[in-house]
């Protein structure tokens, strides 16, 4: 008896050839053609030819015959992708802008931005399977710990605007930040130096032969509490690699909670430790502001505390600004 397969909202929009190669990629072409045109294969109790494109709630006849050809678990898809469907869904539940130029993600903690080698989710590859006929590409980035704010272009002249809004700071970012330790200033301008993870004063400084790069951020304390933490807003004006992880632990003296790059245990109150315990990084991109790459308009985005937040925030009775 055949079965029939509900198309997802994070499958609306795919062609059907795409749909089969990701459900059942061993299964030749050749013979998803054949059962094409034997009507084995139909959607919504239609004929079909491959190339439809299905939506949400479309219903797709698989004949009995093919499940040999299903994925099999932990193995690679057609694409050479690890991410499940359930990934994909996850992401586009964090979706809180789209159009047909951008979409704007609340991106989650622990998802890579990027892929690359040993990377099996990332939010370029993910967007690319979410809008299959869009050129996606990545204008500014988050280190993979950090939650909150992402913009992806979804057109090549969207991604040139941009690029360059970003790189001129024209676009702005704005994070939030739990740091382990007491900021003196109340609020300032770090500018100095990075090169490799380490953090100079003046480029003199830097070793004979390494290339640094200026990195400024511009803070202001929120809250401190109990001389133990700080909760502290930043606006990086340049875009270095771990560049507030960077200027929290070497710059202010007190790294952010959660990192274990940059960090390092010390002790506190026990129900502050209980509280705190986490794998997540305390550091937060909860407001982007950019102009709109066709319409021009400015376009300002605020992000929902990400769930891990919350209790520690509510126990310390922090506020968003």
């Amino acid at each position: 008896m055949a079965d029939f397969i509900t198309v997802s909202a994070v499958e609306d929009g795919t062609r059907l050839l795409r749909w089969f190669l990701r459900k059942y990629p061993s299964m030749p072409q050749r013979e998803f053609y054949r059962l094409c045109r034997g009507g084995q294969i139909r959607v919504n109790s239609k004929r079909c030819k491959g190339t439809e494109i299905l939506h949400e709630g479309d219903a797709v006849r698989t004949p009995p015959t093919i499940s040999g050809y299903l994925q099999e678990p932990g193995k690679k898809n057609e694409s050479g992708n690890l991410f499940a469907l359930s990934d994909l869904e996850v992401l586009r539940q964090s979706i809180l802008y789209s159009d047909d130029d951008i979409v704007v993600f609340n991106k989650p903690a622990g998802l890579a931005v990027q892929g690359g080698t040993g990377i099996k989710k990332s939010v370029d590859k993910m967007a690319a399977a979410l809008f299959p006929y869009s050129k996606i590409s990545l204008v500014h980035r988050l280190d993979k710990e950090t939650s909150g704010l992402l913009v992806v272009a979804k057109t090549q002249q969207a991604a040139q605007v941009l690029s360059r809004a970003f790189q001129t700071k024209s676009a702005n970012k704005e994070y939030l930040a739990l740091l382990d330790g007491d900021v003196n200033e109340s609020s300032g301008v770090i500018d100095n130096f990075m090169v490799k993870g380490h953090v100079f004063d003046s480029a003199d400084d830097v070793i004979d032969g390494m290339r640094p790069q200026r990195a400024i951020t511009e803070f202001n304390v929120l809250t401190r509490v109990s001389g133990m933490l700080t909760w502290i807003e930043f606006s990086p004006k340049t875009g270095r690699t771990h560049q507030l992880r960077l200027h929290s632990a070497f710059s202010l003296h007190a790294p952010i909670i959660g990192d274990s790059l940059y960090g390092a245990t010390r002790d506190m109150d026990a129900t502050l430790k209980s509280v705190l315990k986490t794998n997540n990084l305390f550091l937060f991109a909860y407001r982007l502001t950019f102009r709109h790459p066709k319409t021009g308009k400015i376009m300002v985005f605020r992000a929902p505390v990400p769930e891990f937040m919350k209790p520690v925030m509510d126990l310390l009775e922090l506020q968003v600004p």
